[in-house]
């Protein structure tokens, strides 16, 4: 069977690699565009791409799929399957026409709930106690194609937006692997979703990153955990600077949501803060224009005072 691999970020590179250790006939991978980052913006290639030209497997990076070159690669190419995972772009109907096995998606939720671009945070973020991958035919709706295979596992009290991301690249792989087997034999059952249980996990913008304070402490605390390591939730100092939050603990506590109630620079210390009911004991930091480090750490610089109001 050859498989046409479609996809960009760390979580595709390791379903990429799954497919390669199983001995699977990547033909090709198709990646999106380098981009600068750092602060120096220096061009760099996506996980895909590197792992791809790693293991001698031809690598593009179309600019649309739309085109007629894109066709004609397709073409060239002749994939009997394509596997997408977190590519980024939508596939137009001719590309998910043309393998004779389908095009299947592995998607980084239990679906029909998350259907979108950010599955993995959105699950955290909404206290979920579960998540999971789903394998699936892919359609021209937003991940709305018949399901193959899917499995769950618990997200644990202090598990993170990495700690999960990393459970599902692993799991997502085997899954993928699982999948192609099944097609390969004719085995595979397709299973329709459910209309009425689907969900949205919309990209996380800006915006989501700015705590509301004004929420009680036990709502914030995934929300925190959802966004680290990256692009990690924020709050605003009384001089207006940022102050992103790597982690945090609920804490007792009573205030005017936003005020400092207490500083620690103790091994277990950090910056309690008032929520709109209880308290959030932040830990780990990212002050503006610097790394990132523990709260007692900034607490012992006496950069922050009991008393101040965070926004």
């Amino acid at each position: 069977m050859k498989i046409l691999f479609m996809g960009t970020p760390d979580i595709a590179a390791s379903c990429l690699s799954a497919l390669l250790d199983a001995g699977e006939q990547v033909v090709a991978a198709v990646t999106q565009a380098d981009r600068p980052k750092g602060r120096g913006y220096t061009l760099t290639p996506p996980p895909v791409k590197v792992l791809a030209a790693e293991r001698g497997i031809p690598v593009y990076q179309p600019d649309t799929l739309r085109s007629e070159e894109f066709s004609a690669l397709l073409a060239e190419i002749d994939p009997d399957l394509i596997a997408v995972v977190a590519y980024g772009k939508i596939l137009p109907k001719n590309v998910l026409n043309y393998p004779r096995y389908g095009c299947i998606n592995v998607h980084a939720s239990l679906l029909p709930k998350y259907r979108g671009a950010a599955p993995i945070q959105r699950a955290i973020m909404e206290g979920e106690r579960e998540t999971g991958v789903t394998t699936m035919f892919m359609a021209e709706g937003l991940d709305t194609g018949d399901m193959l295979l899917s499995e769950s596992f618990a997200i644990e009290k202090n598990d993170d937006f990495g700690t999960v991301h990393d459970r599902m690249a692993a799991l997502g792989g085997r899954l993928l692997c699982e999948t192609v087997t099944l097609l390969r034999k004719g085995k595979a059952v397709r299973v329709p979703q459910d209309e009425a249980r689907s969900t949205y996990a919309k990209k996380i913008e800006k915006a989501d990153c700015h705590l509301d304070l004004t929420k009680s402490a036990a709502v914030l605390d995934p929300y925190i955990r959802g966004l680290s390591p990256v692009p990690l939730s924020f709050v605003r100092r009384e001089n207006g600077k940022m102050l992103k939050i790597a982690r945090a603990e609920v804490r007792e506590g009573r205030g005017v949501p936003g005020t400092v109630l207490a500083v620690d620079d103790g091994k277990k210390g950090g910056i309690l803060v008032a929520c709109g009911e209880g308290a959030l004991l932040f830990t780990e930091i990212v002050p503006e224009g610097k790394g990132r480090m523990r709260a007692a750490d900034y607490v012992r610089g006496r950069q922050i005072q009991v008393g101040e109001v965070l926004s």
